[in-house]
C-alpha cells in the first residue's frame, strides 16, 4: 500500500494530518527533523547604545532599560522572526563568508521613549519592511519616564539542534490511528457510548451507531467499557499515524513540513549512494 497523506487541519501555525501505509519509525524520523532541523531566523547579536537622547522638544532621555541588558537580549532572541527558507541561508554557507549580508542576516532597530511598554512590533527592520515581526504584540519590557533605549539587533539563521531559540516547531507528536468495529446487530441504540466518548468520535444516525470523527479517537476505550453488549471493538492501527505539530509563526506549518520531508529524502538518497559505493 503506497503512503498517503490526508490533512485534517492546516493553518499557518498548525498542522494535523494522517499518514497511511507507513510505520512508526517514519513518523518518529519526521518528528525528530521537525523539532531539530527546520531552520529559522532568530536574534543572535544585540548592540546596546548608552548615553543621553533628546526628543524634538529637547527633553532628555537615558538609553537604558529597567532590567538587565542580558534579560532583554534573551527575550529578543525568542521572538518569531519571519523567515523565507528560499532566501536565507546559514552564515557559514553564505557568499559573504559570514560577514553579514541580506542573504544571511536581518537587522532591526529599536528606539522608543517611556513611559510605555515595548512590544515586538516596535522592532523596525532596517532593510525590507516586509521583515517586520508579524506577531507585533509580544511584550518585551516596560519603560519608565526618562528611559529611551536605542539598540540594534541582528538575526541569523539556525535550527533547533543549535539552540532552543531556533526551534521552529513545537508540540510535535503523533499517535496510532484507531480501528473501530461496530456490530449494530448487538447494539441496542441507547447512545450511552456516544455520551461517554470524550472526543465525540461516535454518533447516532437513525438509531444506528456510526463513526463520525475517527481521527479524534485517543484509544481510551471508554466506549468499549460502557457497552454492555460488546458491540464495539477499538484497536490501534500502527500503519495509520495521526501527526500534529505547531510553529511559532516564523515559518508556516506547510513550509516546515515540506522542508522536513525534503531533508528526509536527501538523507536517504545520500545513504543509498554511499551504500552503493561500498558495495562496488
Amino acid at each position: 500500500m503506497p503512503m498517503q497523506f490526508e490533512f485534517l487541519e492546516l493553518t499557518d501555525t498548525k498542522a494535523v494530518f494522517t499518514i497511511s501505509g507507513t510505520a512508526p519509525y517514519f513518523a518518529n524520523s519526521l518528528r525528530r527533523v521537525l523539532v531539530a532541523e527546520i531552520p529559522k531566523m532568530a536574534i543572535e547579536d544585540v548592540e546596546f547604545h548608552l548615553g543621553p537622547i533628546r526628543d524634538a522638544s529637547g527633553k532628555e532621555f537615558e538609553s537604558i532599560f529597567p532590567v538587565f541588558d542580558e534579560m532583554v537580549a534573551h527575550r529578543l532572541g525568542l521572538l518569531p522572526i519571519p523567515t523565507d527558507l528560499d532566501l536565507f541561508q546559514y552564515r557559514e554557507k553564505c557568499k559573504c563568508k559570514g560577514e553579514g549580508c541580506p542573504s544571511c542576516r536581518i537587522m532591526y532597530k529599536l528606539n522608543k521613549m517611556g513611559p510605555c511598554t515595548v512590544y515586538s512590533g516596535d522592532l523596525e527592520p532596517l532593510e525590507d519592511p516586509k521583515l517586520a515581526i508579524k506577531d507585533d504584540l509580544i511584550p518585551i519590557v516596560k519603560l519608565t519616564d526618562g528611559q529611551a533605549p536605542l539598540i540594534y539587533a541582528t538575526a541569523y539563521l539556525g535550527n533547533g539542534s543549535m539552540h532552543a531559540k531556533w526551534q521552529t516547531c513545537s508540540g510535535v507528536g503523533y499517535k496510532y490511528g484507531a480501528t473501530i468495529d461496530i456490530d449494530n446487530k448487538k447494539c441496542d441504540g441507547d447512545g450511552k457510548c456516544v455520551e461517554r466518548c470524550p472526543r465525540k468520535v461516535l454518533k447516532m444516525d437513525k438509531k444506528k451507531l456510526v463513526i463520525d470523527k475517527l481521527h479524534a479517537c485517543t484509544l481510551c476505550d471508554s466506549c468499549q467499557e460502557i457497552c454492555e453488549y460488546k458491540a464495539i471493538k477499538v484497536k490501534p492501527d500502527p500503519s495509520r499515524i495521526v501527526f500534529t505539530f505547531e510553529t511559532d509563526g516564523a515559518v508556516t506549518a506547510i513550509k516546515a513540513l515540506m522542508y522536513a520531508l525534503k531533508l528526509i529524502e536527501d538523507s536517504f538518497t545520500e545513504f543509498r549512494e554511499k551504500l552503493g559505493d561500498e558495495m562496488e
